[in-house]
């Protein structure tokens, strides 16, 4: 202990003096370091220690168990004096047995008259007065005129200035301060500032901040409070290379400016929520590898320049994977399955004519030699902002052709049955558009075309279904797979869909109201010339059990849902597209498509464990 002592000691210089006593700051050493053990802030006459409650301790930048030169402080007494809190400071050290010191600040605090109400204005765009100049030489009545003069100013200058956004609780709780204090000191401004800025920054405006305080004319009872809010002045955004040096974009500025929220605008007061929003929004077009967002502000009149800084993602890509099945031999060592491997291929263009345009397109092949064997495919072009980059109306067309198969869950067996799986292969077009009304509701529209094949394992057209015979036996000779009962359906139909969705998680818990109506209309185009409508209808409704309180890290609330689907088809509906029964969102512990599959369908969901469903079949 002794030892670490004597090396702690070595960083800093004993005060060398008799204790309890006390130094002005002209008589220290200019060679020592000291060790500083308290500060405090003492009544000039009585030297009682103020009780200053946090009034002025962001003003120092001294702090105890620190250790510093004379200068260093001879620093800080200059810095406390132009503050422009105090009538007069300084700075003198009672010296401690340890060898620190204590240091202490004798202030004389301004005092102006009693105030009984305040007024809170935002100053952003308003000109700094100028300083009332006083001569020497001056009269009384030239001084006199010159202070009414500036007094005129000032009253419209409060007149010309707008309200803050200080909410009028926080406002009567500044009022009720003032009227108990009385006269109004240099602390209890201290206060109503820190107050205020508390208010601002807990709000997200954490570039907002008191920048002075008006009419402390002692004649007048009403205190003016001027707040710069942070108006944003400009929005500037910059595209950077790799090494960030800045270059000419390729995306159009209209692009990112229609993602970015109002409160981001021009005019309006900066907030961090705003900010982070607009970080959101750009992440969301998958356009820039970086992105950077940076509030600068002008000291001289609190403007500030939100400046967006973008670095753009390549635009065009190609990626192919291959794959390999490896099985064990007899002996227990690996072989390849075959020498014919499987396939991903993917195809990225995005932000075509900087205008966010898309195309993507993807292949799965079986067999990398041999395409036909097993291809799957689809490419889709997307052009977002049909009516235009600077048109509110948020409107997306698609266009797609696609090929795919997959395994029928309207021909699943029994839950006691096992039966062969019947593929269903699906080739055509589509095209729609989307209309965003929110980020979650929206509504769909469009057209379909395609050729629907049946097969069955072997991947031979399969006209009818296969079902189990009462001697065990399976006969082919089950329900038509298609309307045209050949295995092969070609139809055009439209499609359309309504989402209402105003659901929102509370500290982890999902709820709100999500709505979903969406129906199929044949256009007689096709196989048998197809006429039919398919509708859906869902309603799903999450009720909070428990009123708790929102934030981070607090609990979830135990939530009700209450869900209804209805299902309904009249026409010639393929039996390809028939509603499936059971699985996870059906009926719980069968596979979708188990239980059978029907042409209407009614079903009622209530919370987790509790489920009613109703079909209807035909």
């Amino acid at each position: 202990m002794a030892k670490e002592d004597n090396l702690e000691r070595k960083e800093w210089d004993s005060h060398g003096l008799p204790v309890n006593i006390v130094v002005s700051l002209n008589k220290l050493s200019g060679f020592k370091k000291y060790k500083v053990s308290k500060v405090n802030f003492l009544h000039p006459r009585t030297r009682s220690i103020i009780n200053v409650e946090d009034a002025f301790n962001d003003l120092l930048t001294l702090q105890p168990c620190r250790i510093y030169t004379k200068a260093q402080l001879q620093k800080e007494v200059e810095n406390l004096a132009s503050s422009g809190w105090f009538k007069e400071v300084e700075l003198d050290m009672k010296t401690n047995s340890d060898g620190t010191v204590d240091i202490n600040f004798p202030i004389k605090e301004m005092y102006w008259g009693s105030k009984y109400r305040m007024k809170c204005i935002g100053v952003n765009s308003l000109l700094e007065l100028d300083s009332i100049q006083m001569d020497e030489n001056m009269t009384q009545n030239e001084a006199m005129e010159s202070m009414m003069s500036y007094n005129r100013q000032y009253r419209k200058r409060v007149e010309e200035a707008r309200p803050c956004m200080l909410p009028m609780a926080v406002q009567g709780e500044i009022q009720g301060m003032l009227r108990q204090c009385g006269n109004v000191n240099s602390r209890l401004l201290r206060k109503i500032a820190k107050r205020i800025e508390k208010w601002y920054h807990e709000n997200g405006y954490q570039l907002s901040r008191v920048v002075n305080f008006g009419n402390l004319d002692p004649n007048s009872k009403e205190l003016v409070c001027e707040v710069m809010e942070g108006d944003i002045n400009r929005v500037v955004v910059q595209f950077q290379d790799k090494l960030g040096n800045i270059c000419e974009g390729n995306t159009k500025l209209g692009v990112i400016t229609r993602v970015l929220p109002k409160q981001l605008g021009k005019g309006r007061v900066f907030q961090i929520e705003a900010f982070r929003e607009a970080l959101n929004n750009l992440n969301s077009l998958n356009l820039f590898s970086n992105i950077e967002l940076n509030p600068s502000m002008d000291e001289r009149n609190g403007a500030i320049t939100a400046e967006i800084k973008l670095q753009e993602a390549q635009c065009q890509s190609v990626e192919v994977s291959t794959e390999w099945n490896i099985v064990p031999q007899r002996s227990g060592r690996p072989m390849l399955a075959s020498i014919q491997p499987s396939a991903n291929i993917s195809l990225e263009v995005r932000n075509l004519k900087g205008l966010n345009r898309s195309i993507i397109g993807s292949m799965t092949l079986s067999n990398l030699f041999d395409p036909e064997d097993d291809l799957g495919f689809k490419f889709e072009y997307v052009h977002p902002y049909l009516d235009g980059v600077h048109n509110p109306r948020n409107r997306t067309f698609r266009a797609s052709c696609f090929n795919s198969s997959k395994s029928s869950p309207a021909f699943t067996s029994g839950p006691e049955v096992d039966l062969p799986p019947l593929w269903v292969d699906r080739a055509g077009v589509k095209a729609n558009i989307t209309e965003d009304f929110t980020k979650q509701s929206k509504f769909t529209c469009g057209l379909v075309m395609e050729e629907i094949i049946t097969r069955d394992e072997n991947g031979q057209i399969s006209r009818n279904g296969q079902k189990m015979m009462l001697n065990g036996d399976i006969s082919a000779n089950g329900p038509p797979t298609t309307l045209s009962g050949t295995g092969t359906d070609r139809m055009a139909f439209l499609q359309a869909n309504l989402t209402r969705d105003n659901t929102r998680s509370l500290n982890g818990a999902l709820i709100g109201e999500r709505n979903v109506f969406q129906f199929d209309q044949g256009l007689c185009i096709g196989s048998k010339f197809p006429f039919f409508n398919r509708h859906k209808l869902t309603m799903t409704k999450f009720f909070p059990l428990k009123q708790v309180e929102e934030g981070k890290g607090k609990p979830a609330p135990p939530v009700l849902v209450l869900h209804g689907l209805y299902g309904g088809c009249v026409g010639d509906l393929p039996n390809h597209e028939a509603f499936t029964l059971g699985g996870p969102y059906s009926v719980r512990g069968y596979n979708v498509g188990e239980l059978g599959a029907a042409r209407q369908k009614l079903e009622v969901y209530i919370d987790k464990s509790l489920e009613t469903t109703f079909e209807v079949f035909r």
